[in-house]
C-alpha cells in the first residue's frame, strides 16, 4: 500500500468536510472492494476516511417500508427476521453476496456507493423502487445508478440509509460466477399493487437496469409463462471468459422466469 492519513470521525459532518476538501480521500466502509484495491496499488489516496463510528448501522421495519442504515452488513440483513418477513427478496439477496467473511464485513451503502456492476445490491434498489438517502438530499433509484461504477454521488457526499417500500410479492435469484460469488446475471422481481418493478445486475456493460419489457408482461399476468417468449437482446451485454453476450442474455429470461415462480 501507499502512505496515507487515517481518520475515523464520530459525526457525519467531520467525514464529509475531509471528504468534500480533498478530491483524493476516500471513504472506508466494509472495504471489501476497497482494501483488495488499495493492496494492488490500484488506488493511491491522500486520506481514507472511515466510517465506522457514524452510527449508520441498524434496521427499521413499518408496515410500508423497511430503512437499512448504510454502515448495515450483509450478514445483519440476511439475518433479520423482520426483513425476511417484509422483503423475502431482500434478505435472500444479502444471504448470497460473497461468503460468511464478505458478509459480516460488507456493508449495503459501501455496494450502493461503488456500484460494481455485477453488485446484487443495485438490482434490489432498482428493483424495489428504494430511495437513496445521503447527509445532503434523497435520490430515487431510478436517478442514483448512472452507468458501470457511476452514481449520482457527489465529491463529499455520504449514503446514510436506502429506505426500501414493502412490495406484495418479491424475490431475487442470480446464476453466480463460481469463485468470486458476483452475479454473472442476477434478476429481482418486485410485485406492487401499482405494477412490478424487474431490474437486471450483472449483465450489462452500463450495469444495473431495468427490463421494461418483463414489466410490462408481469404487470399484466404475474407468471414465468407471461415472459417466457420475450427475448432479451444481447447488444450492450458482458462478454467474458465466464459467459458471452448471448449466454447472458438467455440467462436473464431463465432467471427472471425462475425469480417469479419464487416470488412471495
Amino acid at each position: 500500500m501507499y502512505d496515507f492519513t487515517y481518520e475515523k470521525p464520530t459525526e457525519i459532518a467531520s467525514a464529509t468536510a475531509i471528504l468534500g476538501k480533498d478530491d483524493e480521500a476516500k471513504a472506508l466502509a466494509g472495504g471489501q472492494t476497497f482494501i483488495p484495491v488499495l493492496k494492488q496499488r490500484l488506488n493511491k489516496p491522500t486520506v481514507v476516511v472511515d466510517l465506522a463510528k457514524l452510527g449508520l448501522s441498524g434496521i427499521t421495519v413499518t408496515p410500508t417500508t423497511v430503512t437499512i442504515g448504510a454502515m448495515t452488513t450483509h450478514a445483519a440483513v440476511a439475518d433479520s427476521a423482520e426483513v425476511a418477513h417484509a422483503i423475502p427478496g431482500l434478505a435472500h439477496l444479502a444471504s448470497m453476496i460473497g461468503d460468511w467473511q464478505v458478509r459480516h464485513r460488507g456493508t449495503i451503502g459501501g455496494s450502493l456507493a461503488n456500484n460494481d456492476p455485477s453488485a446484487c445490491y443495485p438490482a434490489a434498489v432498482l428493483a424495489l423502487g428504494a430511495t437513496i438517502t445521503t447527509d445532503r438530499r434523497s435520490i430515487s433509484a431510478d436517478d442514483y445508478f448512472q452507468g458501470m461504477f457511476t452514481t449520482a454521488l457527489e465529491q463529499g457526499e455520504l449514503i446514510t440509509s436506502v429506505t426500501f417500500p414493502v412490495p406484495v410479492a418479491s424475490s431475487y435469484l442470480k446464476f453466480k460466477n463460481p469463485a468470486s460469488r458476483y452475479a454473472m446475471v442476477g434478476v429481482f422481481i418486485a410485485k406492487f399493487d401499482t405494477g412490478v418493478r424487474v431490474a437486471v445486475t450483472g449483465a450489462s456493460q452500463s450495469g444495473v437496469f431495468r427490463h421494461t419489457a418483463f414489466e410490462a408482461a408481469l404487470s399484466t399476468n404475474f407468471t414465468a409463462d407471461a415472459i417466457a417468449k420475450i427475448a432479451t437482446p444481447a447488444d450492450g451485454l458482458n462478454s467474458d471468459i465466464h459467459a458471452s453476450a448471448d449466454y447472458r442474455a438467455h440467462l436473464i429470461g431463465v432467471m427472471a422466469r425462475r425469480a417469479v415462480a419464487a416470488a412471495k
